[in-house]
């Protein structure tokens, strides 16, 4: 092979870089005003330079090979120096298209979601929101870049595995609310007139939320610590699911405060403190180091901080 066929081609950096972005190439050649074609012979290139396929073809467009997600920062951070060399761009939120990947925790899109959409959608009318549910994944996507913000939940109790401390060094936190974990049960509960404590928590079966995959809440690990357990009948993926069958069961759930707030006038369910000291955890917004510099993520973060200011 021609080694000068190999030589990293800069007119290619931008067509790498919407790519990896877009993962379609109708979608990239309408950004980079070129032609279907035209994109295809680019990206024939930068396979041959790269000495990978870089994108395999799927049925819902391109999904980038392990090698295309290995350079995917290290593009937008050439990218990004190359760009700063020349001129320093302007966000201009009202003229922008940008589209911006979010990945949330389900509680997350009805307590953050409706205090700064509206004030996005003023102000950026063309800006475009992309999101998913928070997983065991997420804090991975954030760090190789591949999102843009996490709305996650995280602990200042030290005895937590989701501690502020154990965020990864390039990953910056901005907390948005604090809260903590209550227990709800139907109205009609038997133990809704006893003394309420420890034991009162921990006789009847429970209903257990999952998220990020972890099936043990610092309230678990707390209570491993004195050597009790909660019994979990049931594992489910969301809590207005849970609230439905906490509802008609003698089942308890736990649950954070905030959003059983929101939900509870739609069930007939009786709430209760956690019978233990838990120092309360906050919802936060997460992002890589890489776009710490970026305005129109700066913009979009310190609209998202803002309008959660004044919220409760």
């Amino acid at each position: 092979m021609d080694p000068l066929s190999k030589r990293f081609d800069l007119n290619l950096l931008q067509v790498l870089e919407v790519l990896l972005e877009e993962e379609n190439v109708t979608a990239a050649s309408k950004r980079l005003n070129l032609t279907q074609s035209a994109v295809s012979k680019h990206l024939a290139r930068l396979r041959v330079m790269f000495d990978d396929t870089l994108f395999d073809r799927t049925s819902n467009g391109l999904k980038a090979t392990p090698r295309a997600l290995e350079l995917a920062p290290r593009i937008r951070a050439l990218s990004r120096d190359l760009d700063s060399l020349v001129h320093t761009p302007e966000f201009n939120p009202m003229e922008s298209q940008r589209r911006f990947k979010i990945d949330a925790l389900e509680t997350t899109h009805s307590l953050v979601f409706p205090n700064f959409m509206p004030r996005l959608l003023l102000e950026a009318p063309a800006i475009s929101i992309e999101t998913r549910i928070w997983d065991q994944d997420s804090m991975s996507r954030l760090v190789r870049c591949e999102t843009d913000l996490g709305l996650a939940y995280r602990e200042w109790d030290k005895r937590s595995k989701l501690h502020m401390s154990q965020l990864p060094p390039s990953i910056h936190c901005a907390q948005l609310l604090h809260d903590e974990t209550v227990c709800l049960m139907r109205t009609k509960h038997p133990v809704r007139d006893q003394k309420w404590n420890l034991n009162s928590l921990l006789h009847p079966r429970h209903i257990q939320v999952t998220f990020e995959g972890m099936n043990r809440w610092l309230l678990d690990e707390i209570l491993a610590g004195k050597g009790r357990r909660r019994d979990v009948a049931i594992a489910m993926p969301d809590f207005y699911s849970a609230m439905t069958l906490c509802e008609q069961t003698d089942l308890l759930l736990c649950a954070p405060k905030r959003h059983a707030n929101r939900l509870l006038p739609h069930f007939d369910l009786t709430m209760r403190e956690i019978p233990l000291e838990i120092k309360p955890g906050a919802y936060a917004l997460l992002w890589h180091d890489h776009f710490e510099e970026d305005q129109g993520h700066r913009w979009l973060r310190a609209l998202i901080c803002s309008q959660m200011q004044d919220v409760y």
